[in-house]
């Protein structure tokens, strides 16, 4: 088989390309390769060319993500401007999986259709069709017709909800294939009415998400198996901010890692941090809550990649500093 700098191919293809400057958290080593395709034909041929045996991995913008510092081996899949479109039939909207959700929100309430829970979570489309995102009581489950992706193989396929199988934060899309884009359906709306909601929603994410912070937004799964609603009813009790909090994490430090003061949810690089201090970190989360709730936290923010040859979370002796600047 040949390998990937020998396949002929449209797009680019970089060797040893570092991930830190394209994720949310500026952290992680490099890809042994990054291919940016032209279109999807072009990410079919190289697909179906390249070694089996060569993992593969899609990557998004970046947004929920942490790359290992010891980098990631196989090839990684970024889609770019030929990925990015916004096309609205009526109430149908069809993307790319490079579009931004935000940007599918905004398009879609100026064409009065209702997909207004897009507007506040981060990311593009590939990876929110593959995380079922959601929140204010919407998921893309709610609103998915069909997706189209490349399977590991190099074949264009049509996906049906029954084929992936949305759960909260999660579906069965198989790993090495990559989403090219989605369609989705929505409900009616008045676009000034819509985009005022919108604003509401931007609003209230800024007054309780560290949001200027270098983030991958919410780092846990919520215990309850549901997002927030944003209604007033809303009940906190088994959401993930609220059992770090009982577990006296908010704030909590390793190196130029922190879980947010602001929301303890939210696990931010202040500065310096290296994927293995932000790890480290959510697996000291992670311990802290089972200690004081009995509850396992699971990981939202995806993980990838080898730690550093230096690395070793049994040999790196963190100290760890809760707000009131106590060691643990």
């Amino acid at each position: 088989m040949p390998s990937p700098d020998q396949i002929a191919i449209r797009g680019r293809l970089s060797a040893e390309r570092s991930l830190a400057d394209l994720t949310w958290l500026r952290v992680g080593g490099p890809a042994d390769w990054l291919f940016q395709p032209a279109d999807a034909d072009d990410l079919a041929q190289f697909l179906a060319a390249l070694d089996a045996d060569i993992p593969v991995f899609p990557m998004g913008v970046g947004s929920n993500l942490i790359v290992r510092d010891g980098g990631l081996r196989g090839v990684v899949i970024r889609l770019g401007r030929g990925f990015n479109t916004i096309e609205v039939d009526g109430t149908t909207v069809t993307v790319g999986a490079a579009a931004l959700d935000a940007h599918v929100a905004k398009r879609a309430a100026e064409a009065g259709v209702d997909l207004t829970f897009l507007r506040t979570i981060p990311g593009a489309m590939g990876g929110a069709l593959r995380m079922n995102a959601g929140c204010y009581g919407s998921y893309i489950a709610d609103h998915f017709v069909s997706a189209t992706a490349v399977t590991r193989a190099g074949a264009q396929v049509t996906l049906s909800a029954t084929d992936l199988n949305f759960a909260y934060r999660q579906t069965d899309l198989a790993d090495g294939w990559v989403i090219t884009d989605v369609t989705l359906q929505g409900e009616t709306g008045v676009p000034d009415e819509l985009n005022a909601r919108m604003q509401s929603q931007l609003e209230k994410r800024d007054a309780t998400q560290p949001t200027k912070e270098r983030t991958a937004g919410s780092t846990f799964r919520n215990p309850a198996g549901f997002s927030s609603t944003g209604r007033a009813d809303d009940v906190h009790d088994l959401k993930a901010w609220k059992v770090i909090d009982d577990a006296g994490m908010r704030g909590a430090r390793v190196g130029g890692a922190q879980m947010s003061e602001k929301h303890s949810n939210f696990l931010i690089n202040k500065g310096g941090a290296t994927a293995a201090d932000l790890e480290e970190l959510g697996e000291e989360v992670i311990k802290r809550v089972f200690q004081s709730a009995g509850l396992t936290l699971e990981w939202e923010i995806m993980r990838i990649g080898e730690f550093a040859p230096s690395e070793g979370q049994a040999e790196r002796g963190a100290e760890y500093r809760t707000k009131s600047g106590s060691k643990a």
